[in-house]
């Protein structure tokens, strides 16, 4: 059920777009006005998010690590998995931003006949999410054509090899059968664990299906409908160069695509997608295990009148006495 309110709640924004053009014309509405406010709510929210947890006290090393630690100079030690300088802290980070080290090493457990608790690994979803992010990258890339004139090398480099096999007219992209397929990926093995159906909610799965609908109505747009690529290049250019217009022919599934993406970003700052800044902020991943080598104090510590086992004795010697509890003097 959690699922299909999710799904619901696309279809009914796919709705709004639907009645929203299609019926009641409001192209400048959908085109301009809510690109814009959902812009500026990405930025506002992400800054508002990065500043606070930046803001967050950390005053003790607590880097999640499970290498052998610096300590004596005959020891060697992991320099990546329990890194000790800064260098090796963003070797470790760059592992973890752009091949998932620790989801390759996630494992799940399971009870099989016995019962008995299995252990196994969970290397189909670090090939999923891997594939859907990376995907997801090349593709804003490739998007960023639409925003530039001249279009940079890189970009059309992008999309040289992201169509490097030159499969039907116009060329079908890797990177869109790719992100379809890892999202389904996604979507079914929730629907399909029945721990993980158990802990998922409605915020799990809304941005799944808000990203699967981006894609499939711009490979619907790329493929069969076949929107105006020039009337969309002007209507992006005037949103960056801040005199928007909307020129004809872009039709309704151009529309729905461009909602879609500024829900997204609207939705960004509010939702788990924020992980994509937060990671940098984590405290078990951006401090070196240096704690063998550098002493650490605590920046809260305070001077403290401290109450000495000898001043509490002489303060509670004759109750002690009568009790009969043991004392280090006598008087």
């Amino acid at each position: 059920m959690r699922a299909l309110y999710s799904l619901l709640a696309y279809a009914f924004l796919v709705l709004l777009v639907l009645l929203g053009v299609g019926v009641a014309g409001l192209d400048y509405l959908f085109g301009v006005i809510i690109p814009y406010a959902a812009i500026a709510i990405f930025l506002a929210g992400f800054v508002y998010r990065i500043l606070k947890w930046a803001k967050s006290p950390v005053p003790f090393r607590i880097p999640t690590t499970c290498g052998q630690q610096k300590s004596l100079d005959w020891i060697k030690s992991s320099k990546l998995e329990s890194p000790h300088s800064s260098l090796g802290v963003i070797g470790r980070m760059a592992l973890e931003v752009l091949f998932f080290r620790s989801l390759f090493r996630n494992t799940k457990t399971s009870l099989k006949d016995g019962p008995k608790l299995v252990y196994g690994p969970t290397k189909w979803l670090w090939i999923g999410s891997l594939a859907f992010h990376w995907s997801f990258l090349i593709i804003l890339i490739r998007h960023l054509r639409f925003f530039t004139e001249p279009v940079p090398y890189v970009i059309t480099l992008a999309e040289h090899l992201d169509g490097f096999f030159q499969v039907g007219l116009p060329i079908v992209l890797l990177t869109d059968l790719i992100i379809v397929a890892a999202l389904t990926f996604l979507v079914l093995r929730r629907l399909y664990d029945a721990k993980l159906r158990y802990i998922s909610l409605p915020a799990d799965y809304f941005p799944l299906f808000m990203i699967l609908g981006i894609a499939i109505s711009g490979i619907l747009l790329r493929y069969f409908t076949k929107t105006d690529i020039v009337a969309a290049k002007q209507l992006a250019i005037g949103i960056v160069t801040f005199s928007p217009i909307v020129p004809e022919g872009l039709g309704v599934m151009f529309f729905i695509h461009l909602f879609s993406v500024s829900v997204l970003f609207a939705y960004f700052p509010i939702s788990k997608l924020m992980h994509m800044g937060g990671v940098f902020l984590s405290p078990t991943r951006n401090l070196a295990n240096n704690n063998r080598m550098k002493r650490h104090v605590n920046p809260w510590d305070y001077p403290v009148k401290l109450h000495t086992y000898e001043e509490y004795e002489d303060e509670f010697r004759d109750v002690m006495k009568a009790a009969d509890l043991p004392l280090e003097k006598d008087s």
